[in-house]
């Protein structure tokens, strides 16, 4: 079985890595904390060798994002991990709605419109079947070699891409992986300047009247948020803030049961169920394929959540065992986040038809009460402040402990320096943590400012993602698990079914990226 890694043993330090990439490869054990933030993420926690208190390396290690860490299995660790593992089922769906329900949701009205009463429902009931059968073979990869009862645990997704695999997969795995994080950086940052901007122009409307122009530019909201998470970025003992992924939980499931809801009272207002079976009519068919493909690349971002499968699983006690209560776990959750999809995303398009917006808070067809609209598009804001940190961590932890391993002697990588400043506690300053740092929100930002298009961004990174990390990696796990052979049934059947789901994320990915470009240059 190619790839398959040796344990490290306890108190062993790293090797040095010749690549930032290859920083990614050495994981450690950790307890697991609830990730409650919006996608399929996970972050991993990279190995560190010995390292002075003060050195960049410890800190590393102590700076990790309160998202989904894992704990990862060995006969060794067994005896420290086994209070970890007390999760049942009822936990299980638990982690996977709250980390697959999001911004996203926000936006699905918007896809059905594109493809109408016809093909938008049907459409997220493909996307939630295709994301049940990738899941289901997924949790077959958690033990090795028997799914059920191989004494080997792969409690992480790129534990799991190295291990069956091989490094080379592994690598590509990373750089998708860290790929799909900064674009949700950028997205986050977008959404949170509309969601602001929508809060003044609600309170804007209600004032003065709805005829008014009532116009604010997202940029200057843009910089604010940039300049809050440069901030943010530099505070010490990030993971200590488990507080954080609860709020962002509550944020997430208060806007997107807002949204259904003003949704449904609109449909009850208007006395009729509006749209039509094709969709929002277009100039052209080529047009008309263009947002069709656009508008699955948005429901293709809301759904995946196999990053974090086999740290959810990893949580589960046992028996029985926890590939079948990871499953039936799976089952339920698609089945309740689908319904969730189904009613949001219906009751929007059914309150708007053709004139659906791309964001149901921000895209103002409620006006009133402009209060509740108001507190939906804060919660809004609060979620996305402190999901921009979530997913930013890991890339910082890679980045710099490359930097900590290559140049150990270097006092602008590793020094850390005290700073005293009035009504604050005392905190240390690293001046490459406050470089790079600094330097990675004042990017994303600037891309955010190029290209502040939340539906097209949002179908670019479902699109990119879905295919590979959903689709690819765990079909090409499970044949190495379950050893199937070339051209049998089976193998022919999951080929297929991962070259068609390639296809789609192809065509979506052209078909948003064709969206992004017109919108930039019209």
């Amino acid at each position: 079985m190619s790839g398959k890694k040796e344990m490290q043993k306890e108190g062993d330090t790293c090797p040095v890595s010749p690549t930032i990439f290859e920083s990614v490869f050495s994981i450690k054990s950790t307890p697991l904390v609830l990730s409650l933030s919006h996608d399929s993420h996970f972050q991993f926690v990279a190995c560190v060798g010995e390292k002075p208190a003060t050195s960049m390396a410890d800190s590393i290690e102590e700076d990790q994002s309160p998202l989904l860490q894992h704990s990862h299995s060995s006969d060794l660790h067994e005896s420290q991990l086994i209070t970890h593992r007390t999760g049942t089922i009822w936990t299980a769906i638990a982690h996977i709605i709250t980390g697959v329900m999001g911004a996203g949701v926000l936006s699905l009205g918007w896809s059905l419109a594109q493809l109408g009463w016809l093909f938008g429902p049907l459409a997220i009931i493909v996307f939630a079947l295709v994301t049940g059968v990738s899941t289901s073979i997924l949790s077959d990869c958690y033990r090795s070699p028997d799914s059920e009862l191989g004494p080997d645990r792969h409690a992480s997704f790129l534990e799991a891409v190295r291990f069956y695999l091989g490094d080379m997969h592994q690598m590509i795995c990373a750089v998708l992986f860290n790929e799909s994080l900064l674009g949700n950086d950028i997205a986050y940052t977008i959404a949170t300047a509309t969601s602001i901007r929508a809060i003044l122009k609600s309170n804007c409307y209600h004032e003065q009247g709805h005829d008014v122009a009532c116009q604010y530019p997202d940029s200057i909201y843009m910089l604010l948020f940039g300049l809050v998470q440069i901030v943010m970025s530099q505070i010490p003992n990030f993971h200590d803030m488990a507080w954080l992924s609860v709020v962002a939980a509550i944020m997430s499931f208060a806007y997107s049961t807002i949204g259904l809801g003003l949704g449904l009272a609109k449909v009850i207002e208007n006395g009729e169920i509006k749209g039509s079976l094709g969709g929002v009519p277009s100039a052209s068919a080529a047009d008309k394929t263009w947002l069709v493909f656009q508008g699955l690349g948005d429901i293709a971002f809301a759904y995946p959540y196999s990053m974090i499968l086999l740290e959810i699983q990893d949580t589960l006690q046992s028996p029985p065992s926890e590939t079948v209560t990871m499953k039936k776990a799976s089952k339920s959750a698609i089945f309740i986040t689908t319904f969730f999809y189904l009613c949001c995303g219906g009751f929007g398009y059914a309150a708007f038809g053709n004139m659906t917006p791309g964001n149901l808070l921000t895209g103002f067809g409620f006006y009133e009460p402009y209060w509740l609209v108001d507190f939906a598009n804060a919660c809004v804001v609060l979620h996305l402040v402190g999901g921009y940190q979530i997913f930013s961590q890991p890339i910082f932890a890679l980045v710099e402990r490359w930097f900590s391993e290559s140049y150990p002697d270097s006092r602008f990588v590793n020094e850390f320096y005290p700073l005293n400043l009035p009504f604050l506690p005392a905190f240390q300053v690293n001046l490459l943590r406050l470089c790079f740092r600094s330097l990675y929100v004042v990017t994303t930002t600037a891309i955010a400012m190029l290209f502040p298009y939340f539906n097209q961004v949002l179908g670019v990174l479902g699109a990119l993602s879905f295919w590979p990390l959903t689709i690819y990696f765990p079909v090409e796990m499970y044949f190495v698990q379950r050893n199937i052979a070339p051209w049998t049934r089976k193998w022919v059947a999951l080929r297929a079914f991962s070259i068609a789901c390639c296809l789609v994320s192809a065509l979506a990915f052209i078909g948003s990226l064709e969206g992004l470009v017109e919108a930039r240059l019209a």
